[in-house]
């Protein structure tokens, strides 16, 4: 097999792997009442804190109203709450239910398993090459897409 099918067949491995890994989250997330765009809000207002909409917008890179329509759904399904800001009366908190804090958490100790299912029987070595192949392939795409947004501009 020559360099170009090689890289071919790498990359169908990729993006058999991002299918294999959304459809597992996905029905994951919905035993839970949960779609990746709201679990997205809430791994962010777990990571950062109560936030305002604003800056959950930004890290989403979603529009202020795509966040509302979010939240709606997480305060209706009793993940999140909305509350005053405390010095900026425009704005509010998304705030984490205790519901939520404690789905946020097992979601993360799943988080730590799921990495040892997937992962845990790669020797140092091949992880580490693993790792490594993989930082670069994100790198490139990630540069990529920053060229692509620049040049539609």
């Amino acid at each position: 097999m020559g360099e170009r099918e090689k890289h071919v067949a790498a990359l169908d491995q990729v993006l058999e792997l991002a299918v294999l890994v959304n459809e597992d989250m996905t029905q994951s997330l919905a035993k839970i009442g949960l779609t990746p765009s709201r679990t997205h809000l809430l791994w962010e207002v777990f990571h950062r804190g109560s936030s305002t909409q604003r800056v959950l917008a930004e890290a989403l890179k979603v529009s202020a109203r795509n966040v509302t329509g979010l939240v709606d759904g997480l305060v209706e399904s009793g993940f999140v709450t909305r509350e005053p800001h405390p010095t900026d009366r425009r704005a509010t908190l998304v705030t984490l239910t205790s519901h939520g804090s404690a789905v946020m958490a097992e979601m993360e100790a799943g988080r730590q398993e799921y990495a040892q299912l997937l992962l845990g029987d790669m020797s140092t070595p091949q992880l580490d090459g693993f790792t490594k192949g993989l930082a670069t392939v994100l790198e490139t795409l990630r540069s990529q897409i920053t060229r692509e947004v620049e040049i539609h501009a």
